[in-house]
């Protein structure tokens, strides 16, 4: 594939911010009493930060930055969008009865970040990615889960996997915080606008939503036999007792407390 360019421009201040938004958020899932949703969340942003320094820099060398140190910058980004990404994911599976409030207030922070820490300013740091070597791998990784997923389907009579609803929610994450940061001036800064909406497009459709099929199996998984508190369930449930439970299951009536 043509190498894409995934890139940010941002002051210091911005990860400052964030850092303290990523706390606050943290503090209202721990009230919430959503503590599988956290540990997936940081469970994940470690896989992102393996994934981005481990084999993205230190194996095929498509990482750079500017102005500031990549393991740090990479770790504060990997928990970043690795934790918010799949707490957001996980609500969503969940169909949290909180979810419009849990959207809004990380699609609203993806948004006035950027032009909040313009005010702050600091030190300019630019991050670069490029992507078409390795896109091909992710397809494949993409292609295979939903492929099972299909495979089930289709050998299913009665319970049935919501392919749309999952398929939807792998799109949507990646697309809301890639348009927050493009509107905000943060990724593709510096990129033709043709490029810049490439990027979007592409990583929408396949960085995130690779990993769905996968994430929908363990959640699937986990929530069979333990509840969102970590209690195991007083009936744990086999697979597919759970994804007809979770079919069931409407956003503003399950899922959250």
């Amino acid at each position: 594939m043509e190498n894409l360019i995934a890139r940010r421009a941002f002051p210091s201040s911005y990860i400052f911010m964030d850092t303290a938004f990523l706390l606050l958020f943290l503090f209202l899932l721990l009230w919430k009493r959503k503590y599988m949703t956290v540990i997936v969340g940081i469970v994940m942003g470690i896989v992102y930060m393996a994934v981005d320094y481990g084999i993205f820099h230190l194996l095929l060398g498509t990482r750079s930055i500017e102005g500031g140190n990549l393991f740090w910058v990479l770790l504060w980004m990997s928990m970043s969008y690795g934790f918010t990404n799949f707490v957001w994911i996980w609500l969503w599976f969940s169909k949290d009865r909180n979810l419009f409030e849990w959207s809004l207030l990380i699609l609203s922070w993806w948004f006035c970040c950027p032009l909040l820490s313009s005010l702050l300013g600091g030190n300019m740091i630019v991050i670069e990615r490029t992507t078409g070597a390795y896109h091909s791998y992710m397809a494949a990784i993409l292609i295979i889960g939903y492929i099972a997923l299909i495979i089930w389907n289709l050998n299913e009579r009665n319970i049935k996997i919501n392919i749309p609803w999952i398929l939807a929610i792998g799109i949507l994450v990646q697309a809301g915080w890639e348009t927050g940061l493009l509107i905000g001036g943060i990724r593709s800064a510096g990129l033709s606008a043709g490029e810049s909406l490439k990027t979007l497009i592409v990583n929408s459709l396949l960085e995130t939503n690779l990993g769905i099929p996968y994430a929908y199996a363990i959640f699937i998984k986990l929530t069979a036999s333990f509840t969102e508190e970590l209690k195991k369930r007083k009936t744990p449930l086999s697979w597919r007792e759970r994804i007809a439970e979770n079919n069931g299951e409407r956003i503003g009536r399950s899922g959250g407390t």
